[in-house]
């Protein structure tokens, strides 16, 4: 029973986190065509911050401790299976996303536009990609 709440919760936590890591850099995309002090760069700034505060680093942190618990739960031998091994590539890969993208508000804060608006568009399906291939390691759990 505890196992499946878990998964349930963790589940929940990687919805929340995604929709995240898929919105902001859409965000970033038209943030970048606003004029730097207008009112609509400081209603991104607002926006991006919130976003990155409330729902993905909370999201983040939730993902990252409950599929411990999950592995714990279920035997830290899963870790040695090839399918694991691919989710926490692409966990790592979104985990490195996640901190990319914090970085880059923080640029757009102050005023940088480091990174053009077909970037960010180019860009916005990296975390989909990621998701596909981890959610198709942990449904097939090849090589285990």
């Amino acid at each position: 029973m505890m196992f499946r709440v878990l998964l349930g919760l963790h589940i929940l936590a990687v919805i929340a986190w995604m929709a995240g890591l898929l919105y902001l850099p859409r965000l970033f995309a038209y943030h970048t065509r606003a004029a730097v002090g207008s009112e609509m760069d400081e209603t991104f700034k607002v926006m991006e911050t919130k976003l990155l505060r409330i729902i993905m680093n909370p999201a983040m942190f939730a993902v990252v401790i409950l599929g411990g618990l999950l592995v714990w739960q279920d035997g830290v031998r899963t870790l040695e299976t090839p399918w694991m091994i691919t989710k926490l590539c692409g966990v790592v890969f979104l985990l490195s996303w996640h901190h990319y993208l914090a970085r880059a508000r923080k640029a757009l804060a102050a005023g940088r536009r480091d990174r053009s608006e077909r970037f960010w568009r180019m860009t916005n399906e990296l975390p989909f990609l990621a998701a596909i291939v981890i959610v198709l390691s942990v449904t097939t759990k090849f090589g285990g």
